[in-house]
């Protein structure tokens, strides 16, 4: 579990008081995983915005917020205080998260926070706590984000050569997103490079699964602001160029309501290993929602050119233990045994893919589902289920599946494709330096 305590309201009145804070973000999370909000003044957040909310308006322009507006525009965002943490990327500030509410008090039940609380909700009533961990890689480049932006994003110089000795030419920029992930926090298990020049993977310690979405959440801002600093520039696309992409690994277990581990029944006889009927039904019930559930998982175009070409994307749907070629990997023993889902990419949506895993475990274990015999072999064989393979392939799967609308409802469903139809239609009206390369005249 997580090792600081979110940050007390008490606390944040002396910090007040005493001048070190002014400024409180206040933030909610769109379809696309974006952030939004807005900068408050800390004494007109905690006497008025704390306890009445803020108003706020989602981006039109972008795919994702605009796939929430109401038809007012208008929204209520509540903080959570729960989330209020210190920022310590920014001057003088702190983050809050929140929850959407329409101006006539109902709930956004589309949006992904809720989304997210709705399954942890649902475990709830099946007598499960689920806990979690998101796992990312991102590539860091030399350039700042205004010279890579004055060069299109094209052909950037990544930050470091590959291996454990290049990479500490970014160990200023990696000990400074550590330490900072761990002032706001959240606590880092580990980092390091992944052999990819300029490309770093970093991993968190299991916690609550609305928690761990949030931090991740915070962490993306902060390593985003921390590039800036060191002056450098970082992406967590899911594929920048040919080399391997950006990917998320999400982790997940569960316990009873009283705290015990329920992967673990090393009293059934009828499984050796020790691992309990309810594990296998979850996993189980991961794998047979894979492919209807991909759209959470690869949200954006870019999402897919992830599993073109490359055997650090898994798209085979099977398990396995140990590896890196299943879609999912079983790992640890004990209170640590957890089940691991390697689709997602680092452009991904924590708090929809979370949810996606949630209810696609739940479904497994409702239905009492059998797990399948690991994948013993190679993956990229012929005649292997996979994921689908495009963004318009997984909206139309998505929109097919009557395991989508049963676990999460046809106004999410309906949300998740708006979401997605902004996305391809943003894309496709495009013009991409490919075509350009290919259809301008030559002399």
């Amino acid at each position: 579990m997580t090792a600081g305590p979110p940050l007390e309201l008490d606390e944040l009145q002396r910090l007040v008081d005493s001048g070190h804070v002014d400024t409180v973000l206040v933030v909610w999370t769109d379809p696309g995983g974006r952030s939004q909000g807005e900068r408050v003044h800390a004494r007109h957040f905690i006497s008025q915005v704390l306890a009445g909310g803020l108003n706020v308006e989602p981006v039109r322009a972008d795919p994702g917020a605009a796939a929430l507006a109401a038809p007012s525009g208008a929204l209520v965002l509540r903080p959570d205080p729960a989330t209020l943490r210190p920022a310590p990327w920014l001057a003088g500030s702190v983050m809050v998260q929140g929850d959407l509410f329409r101006a006539d008090g109902l709930p956004v039940r589309t949006a992904p926070r809720q989304v997210l609380a709705a399954q942890v909700k649902e475990a709830a009533d099946l007598g499960v706590v689920p806990t979690g961990a998101v796992a990312v890689q991102f590539t860091v480049f030399g350039p700042t984000y205004a010279a890579a932006a004055g060069q299109g994003w094209k052909e950037l110089p990544s930050s470091t050569g590959a291996g454990l000795g290049a990479t500490n030419i970014d160990e200023d920029l990696l000990r400074d997103v550590r330490q900072t992930a761990y002032n706001a926090g959240l606590t880092v298990q580990s980092s390091h490079g992944t052999g990819v020049p300029g490309q770093h993977d970093i991993a968190f310690v299991h916690d609550d699964l609305l928690r761990t979405a949030d931090n991740h959440i915070a962490f993306r801002a902060a390593a985003t602001e921390l590039a800036h600093r060191h002056e450098k520039s970082l992406t967590f696309m899911a594929r920048y160029d040919d080399r391997p992409g950006n990917g998320a690994r999400l982790s997940m277990s569960l316990r009873g309501l009283d705290g015990s581990f329920v992967f673990n029944d090393t009293a059934n006889q009828d499984f050796s290993d020790g691992r309990s009927a309810v594990f296998r039904s979850f996993v189980a019930g991961v794998l047979a929602t894979l492919r209807d559930f991909t759209l959470l998982y690869a949200p954006t175009v870019n999402s897919y050119k992830r599993f073109r070409r490359d055997p650090s994307a898994p798209t085979a749907i099977t398990w396995g233990e140990g590896g890196t070629a299943s879609a999912l990997r079983v790992a640890g023993r004990g209170e640590t045994l957890r089940v691991q889902n390697r689709v997602p990419g680092a452009d991904v949506n924590p708090y929809l893919a979370l949810a996606g895993m949630l209810a696609g475990g739940l479904y497994g274990i409702r239905a009492g589902l059998p797990l399948e015999q690991p994948l013993i072999g190679d993956s990229r064989a012929p005649g292997l289920a996979r994921v689908p393979a495009s963004l318009a392939a997984a909206r139309d799967t998505f929109a097919g599946s009557d395991l989508a609308r049963n676990a999460f409802g046809e106004d999410v469903v309906a949300t998740c494709l708006r979401a997605a139809d902004a996305e391809l239609e943003a894309f496709e009206s495009s013009v991409t330096d490919w075509e350009r390369r290919r259809g301008f005249e030559m002399q």
